[in-house]
């Protein structure tokens, strides 16, 4: 089962990457993922990006730096410690991420409507709990950082919808 959900979602993230390199062709695949992470954790420190990101305090440091300078992220002193920098995003950033959540959802979408209504609600049912397990495992209580945009609360498709509610976010 395993190998066969590996080679599945291999065509799933080509999907995706697709869009990334559409809309986001001058970010890397670690500047967007940084920038999905300040996303989240509006306000967040460089030692917790770093973490999060699963790299050096260095790395993460000149990854903001090019980001900074790319007009993604802007850094704001800390509002209880002076020394400690806050990161925000940038009106760009943020028109960014939409551009490429729509890209990705149409291209999603476009799959999707040549699936049946019942492989669309199959897929969308074991892709959620397939999320809740994930998230559960590593003791994330919200959406996993790659597939996070604004919550939205877990809805079926309508009738004819392609579009299953785990695509919506992200």
């Amino acid at each position: 089962m395993a190998a066969e959900l590996d080679g599945a979602t291999g065509t799933l993230l080509s999907v995706w990457e697709a869009a990334r390199e559409n809309t986001t062709s001058r970010l890397s695949g670690a500047q967007l993922r940084a920038v999905m992470v300040v996303e989240r954790y509006d306000g967040i420190n460089l030692r917790r990006l770093a973490a999060l990101l699963n790299m050096l305090l260095s790395s993460a440091s000149r990854l903001c730096d090019r980001l900074v300078a790319a007009g993604m992220l802007e850094r704001e002193p800390g509002r209880s410690d002076r020394r400690e920098i806050a990161l925000h995003l940038t009106p760009e950033s943020i028109r960014l991420l939409a551009e490429l959540r729509r890209d990705r959802r149409q291209r999603l979408a476009d799959v999707l409507a040549g699936m049946s209504g019942e492989g669309r609600q199959a897929l969308l049912r074991g892709l959620v709990e397939f999320d809740r397990v994930a998230r559960a495992r590593e003791g994330e209580t919200g959406p996993a950082v790659e597939f996070r945009s604004a919550p939205h609360p877990p809805t079926q498709p309508g009738p004819g919808s392609a579009e299953p509610p785990a695509a919506r976010s992200a």
